[in-house]
């Protein structure tokens, strides 16, 4: 091999997000080695985006390694699970010590641990990378989060903020943690990114099925919104899915997509994660069972004729000020999602010894990801201010916002049961707003329960110590 086809980085996997990726390290001036399972797509991506940089095209895996400089840095975008471990296993025997294995696709953060340690056993770096932004984000600049080796960013690394997107001249790239660290924060940014949008989807609701507005109208709201605070990809893009019409049938786009929300499984994990680690997520979650319930199509359908309110409908006026509640509720709730979802990175980084720096994994969030927004400037604030917060709630500035919305956020959330409109992620933020304010939770009731039914003890306010009490006999109470 000359050294003139020496390449810096390979990839394989050329899917949109794969091809998408290799034209944007190739943009940015390194050598990028092409190989796909099918050579057509080889073929495909040089005959159309050839001249945008120096590619090496290569029909075999044996090629493929040949033609990449040491050490050898390989991008796997291929589907996650058996397809990521198959193409692995093709690899393994081709490398060398030293060498660098990426994994850019939606693994599981425990795939990635399991595969960490494998291929470490070799001699070999395995970095699970989390890529958000979409097939725009892949060739304009994403938002990547590397796990793996200290090590393994040093070679790595310079790559991968060169095509990442920038803010305020920052790279969104940084070396998250140890083996799974990068695939967990990206689990739970999905995971965030569902609570988001669910949030944004009941907004919408209560504009027009609360305030009578049309999809038109809303869309010109929302873009007033993402001129303030509320400034996101996904407030932006709402907007325009609001404003679009329907060429076949002239209405309104939304009202022509069937109101069954997909989903790949990530925002699942994230609750499931949640779970085992004991951090409650309920905004995450509720989103994740709202996805869940709109496809439930026959449990809908025979749920149809239950009895709801007879008002449905605010009247104009108070349709006018509304509009400025749900805003300030969207916002209020939006920052519990938040919340909760850096409550559950730190509980990771806890559990498994990665040392994730919160603000760091905000600060790559500002840009190219999906869930980018102006809000991520004031969280990257508050965990510089306070590296060891223990939830954005108790940070200055989002205790003062929360406590302005507060009679709004309440005011919605009444007028929404009143109106029958659902709204799970508003209403579990709010109560899990409240539960934290709590100065004593009906917990304490439950875990009386407990030990009346199965002697699962309790522990007493007054004292220290473990206590039950011998309910089916003379109620006295023994310490254990």
């Amino acid at each position: 091999m000359s050294v003139q086809k020496s390449a810096d980085i390979g990839v394989t996997g050329l899917a949109v997000m794969g091809r998408n990726l290799a034209r944007n390290f190739a943009r940015h001036g390194h050598r990028v080695a092409l190989h796909n399972r099918s050579t057509a797509r080889t073929t495909a991506l040089m005959a159309e985006f050839g001249h945008e940089g120096a590619f090496v095209p290569n029909e075999t895996m044996e090629q493929f390694v040949a033609a990449l400089v040491r050490p050898r840095r390989i991008v796997i975008m291929v589907k996650a699970g058996e397809p990521t471990d198959a193409v692995i296993d093709e690899l393994v025997p081709l490398l060398e010590p030293g060498d660098i294995v990426v994994d850019g696709g939606n693994a599981h953060f425990l795939d990635t641990r399991r595969r960490e340690a494998a291929l470490r056993e070799h001699g070999l770096h395995f970095v699970g990378t989390g890529i958000s932004g979409g097939e725009e984000g892949a060739l304009e600049g994403p938002s990547i989060m590397p796990g793996g080796t200290a090590e393994a960013y040093k070679s790595l690394g310079p790559l991968l903020e060169s095509i990442s997107a920038k803010v305020d001249g920052q790279p969104c790239c940084t070396h998250v943690g140890p083996d799974g660290a990068g695939h967990f924060v990206k689990m739970v940014h999905n995971g965030i990114e569902y609570a988001d949008m669910q949030l944004i989807a009941e907004a919408y609701d209560l504009l027009r099925h609360g305030g009578g507005r049309q999809p038109a109208e809303i869309a010109k709201i929302f873009r007033s919104w993402n001129g303030g605070r509320l400034e996101s990809y996904l407030v932006e893009i709402t907007a325009e899915v609001l404003g679009h019409t329907d060429a076949a049938t002239g209405q309104p786009f939304v009202d022509i997509v069937q109101d069954r929300a997909e989903q790949k499984g990530t925002g699942r994990w994230t609750v499931q994660t949640a779970l085992e680690l004991g951090v409650p997520v309920s905004g995450i979650a509720e989103a994740v069972f709202a996805r869940s319930l709109s496809g439930s199509t026959a449990l809908r359908e025979a749920a149809r004729d239950l009895p709801g309110p007879t008002e449905t409908w605010l009247d104009s006026a108070a349709a006018d000020t509304f509009a400025a509640d749900v805003e300030k509720a969207l916002y209020a709730s939006k920052i519990v999602a938040y919340a909760q979802g850096f409550n559950q990175i730190q509980a990771g980084s806890a559990e498994y010894g990665w040392q994730i720096a919160p603000g760091a994994m905000a600060s790559i969030w500002r840009g190219g990801c999906i869930i980018r927004a102006r809000f991520l400037n004031r969280i990257t604030a508050a965990y510089q201010a306070d590296p060891q917060l223990p939830t954005l709630l108790a940070d200055e500035y989002f205790r003062e916002a929360l406590g302005d919305a507060q009679a709004a956020w309440r005011r919605v959330v009444s007028t929404a049961a009143q109106l029958g409109v659902p709204v799970p992620g508003f209403a579990t933020a709010l109560a899990y707003y409240d539960s934290l304010r709590a100065g004593r939770l009906p917990a304490a009731l439950i875990q009386g329960q407990r030990d009346f039914f199965g002697a699962h003890t309790y522990r007493r306010t007054d004292r220290e110590g473990v206590f039950h009490t011998l309910w089916a006999g003379d109620r006295s109470e023994q310490e254990h």
